[in-house]
């Protein structure tokens, strides 16, 4: 979709809010300008920019779960499916650290800037932004929530070839951070994985995009009609120019 396409669609989808807000069409039992009424109306429209269509009326909670995500577990430690929000970290903050071990040389069972292996390097990452990982590679492989295919994975996302026998960062781009073996070091590569050859793909802490999305969606639930409009519409323009990125 094109930038001039998105600002189209989001002045008609604006026109849309206001025409709700002002009593053109159906509101909910919600009392007018109430935030769930807000939220329902930026529903809508945000249904009608997906091309999708429905019957009944959208609440305010249902409205706020058609923008966000579901609410992952706030806990610190990574647990078997669910993604991690307790520390704050995304994606990006995982792949920005496992940069600073660049050049650290592979040593079995190390976990220390003097030797790690791939799954020790994994541990450290995630205990430098204060999220709790299980130290072997069969463990982490359970942690997080599954990611689909190599073309769904994120920044940060943990790819995990079948045997459990290695693992590593996906850092974008088709290329991945790892600790290959006793005489490398710790380095980015092009990622050599099929689809076919990895056992699972995990994602442990929320991708940026996701975190961007959340955010978004909560500024939207908090914001009372009043002078509300335009930060639905930076929100709704937010996850559209994501959605484009991401395409």
């Amino acid at each position: 979709m094109s930038l001039d396409a998105v600002l189209s669609r989001i002045s008609e989808i604006r026109s849309q809010i206001d025409t709700l807000q002002n009593g053109g069409a159906t509101r909910t039992s919600a009392a007018p300008g109430s935030t769930a009424d807000s939220s329902t109306a930026f529903a809508s429209a945000l249904a009608g920019a997906n091309g999708s269509t429905g019957t009944g009326t959208t609440t305010g909670a249902a409205a706020a779960a058609a923008v966000a995500p579901a609410a992952p577990a706030t806990s610190v430690d990574a647990g078997a499916g669910t993604v991690a929000t307790g520390s704050g970290a995304t994606g990006d903050d995982v792949v920005a650290d496992a940069k600073k071990y660049l050049g650290v040389p592979y040593v079995f069972g190390g976990t220390t800037t003097a030797g790690m292996d791939c799954s020790g390097l994994v541990q450290t990452v995630f205990k430098d932004l204060g999220v709790t990982m299980p130290r072997v590679v069969p463990d982490q492989a359970k942690m997080g929530t599954e990611v689909g295919s190599l073309a769904n994975a994120q920044p940060g996302d943990l790819i995990i070839p079948k045997g459990k026998g290695h693992v590593v960062i996906y850092v974008g781009d088709g290329k991945v951070l790892h600790a290959p073996h006793p005489g490398k070091d710790v380095r980015i590569v092009d990622n050599w994985y099929k689809d076919s050859d990895i056992a699972t793909i995990r994602r442990i802490v929320p991708s940026a995009q996701d975190a961007a999305a959340t955010k978004a969606a909560q500024a939207v639930s908090a914001t009372p009609t009043a002078g509300g409009t335009d930060l639905q519409t930076a929100a709704l323009m937010s996850l559209l120019q994501t959605g484009k990125a991401a395409a």
